[in-house]
């Protein structure tokens, strides 16, 4: 492959190859924009990118807020969130914060390195403060020489044996009318929405409920959601977990006429988030206008904090993994893939 470094800026680097061009920031390693390049010329950009990036006052926020884009990592994933309203096995599950605990974690708030390459990848690696169990990670984004798609691999080195919740962060850009994109993922064994509410008023699906079809998710009124088609009318900030995929989940974009695949390592991430960002949150910075969709392969009970995951919660309790146990030897590796199709 011929890649070359487009961007050698301290903070940002690029990649250009002959089906698309792609940038990472230093923040979190975060992968976007990409623009994929289909048959035909077509140019495409599937990876979302905060309305709030750039403007005044971002600097200000936490880490993983101040430009949040695209795809990255999350070690260990989730975050402890208040609990009211939660069932009473999820409230007695729910474990406090620990101190200085970090949404997703140290990598997706802090500044990665560069590492030196041949131009045909990015390399870059995140070193863990102590007293974390996580010692380091590394990020490699190889572009497919041959298609529009993108291989990324994750390596998470420890210090010492550990049991945390891992998770994949890949977030997409959904057209403006409502229902233009179909979300796709094939069949699998359960669906569960989540155990309590998520954002006040901006709540749609029924709590703790399990569901068999995206198209009829159980609702909060009484009456199904389709949550198969986004963006949705409403405002709405809601999660929902998938069970029992084969590893891939795509996004058909009807309005702009291209699929979006995501592929991953489905005995890593035995579970799917899905973060259907609608704008629902409506404090600084989101402010009302986030629209967006994260499809999540995670090793996570609905991202609800290390200690309530690695813990006796109700999701691990019905025999599904929550937390992955890693060894000093040898190192966790994963990959997974983003490519793009004409519809």
């Amino acid at each position: 492959m011929s890649g070359t470094t487009v961007g050698v800026g301290e903070d940002y680097r690029g990649l250009g190859w002959a089906h698309g061009a792609l940038t990472v920031q230093r923040l979190g390693a975060m992968l976007a924009p990409i623009t994929f390049l289909l048959p035909g010329g077509r140019q495409v950009s599937p990876m979302h990118v905060a309305p709030w990036a750039g403007e005044r006052g971002t600097e200000a926020l936490p880490g993983i807020l101040r430009r949040l884009r695209g795809d990255w990592p999350g070690v260990p994933f989730g975050y402890t969130v208040p609990m009211d309203g939660m069932p009473p096995d999820w409230a007695k599950a729910a474990r406090p914060a620990d101190p200085g605990e970090a949404v997703h974690g140290y990598c997706s708030n802090h500044d990665w390195q560069w590492q030196a390459t041949d131009g045909r990848s990015l390399h870059l690696f995140v070193n863990y403060p102590m007293p974390s169990p996580v010692r380091r990670l590394e990020r490699i984004i190889t572009p497919d020489p041959q298609a529009p798609a993108v291989d990324v691999e994750l390596k998470i080195l420890v210090r010492r044996r550990c049991r945390m919740p891992i998770g994949l962060h890949p977030v997409f850009r959904l057209p403006a009318a409502p229902g233009a994109a179909r979300l796709e993922l094939g069949r699998f064994a359960e669906g569960r929405t989540y155990p309590g509410t998520l954002e006040p008023g901006a709540a749609i699906f029924a709590s703790d409920t399990r569901f068999a079809d995206l198209a009829a998710v159980p609702g909060r009124s009484g009456s199904a959601v389709d949550a198969s088609r986004l963006p949705l009318a409403g405002d709405v900030e809601e999660l929902l977990q998938i069970e029992g995929l084969a590893g891939t989940a795509a996004l058909a974009n009807q309005s702009e006429g291209y699929r979006v695949r995501l592929t991953w390592q489905k005995e890593h991430f035995p579970s799917l988030l899905l973060w259907i960002s609608n704008r629902g949150r409506r404090q600084a910075p989101w402010n009302g206008r986030h629209v967006a969709l994260g499809i999540e392969p995670v090793c996570s009970p609905f991202g609800l904090g290390p200690a309530t995951a690695a813990g006796d919660n109700p999701l691990a309790r019905a025999g599904v993994p929550t937390a992955r146990d890693f060894e000093l030897n040898p190192n966790f590796v994963t990959r997974y893939r983003i490519e793009a199709e004409p519809i």
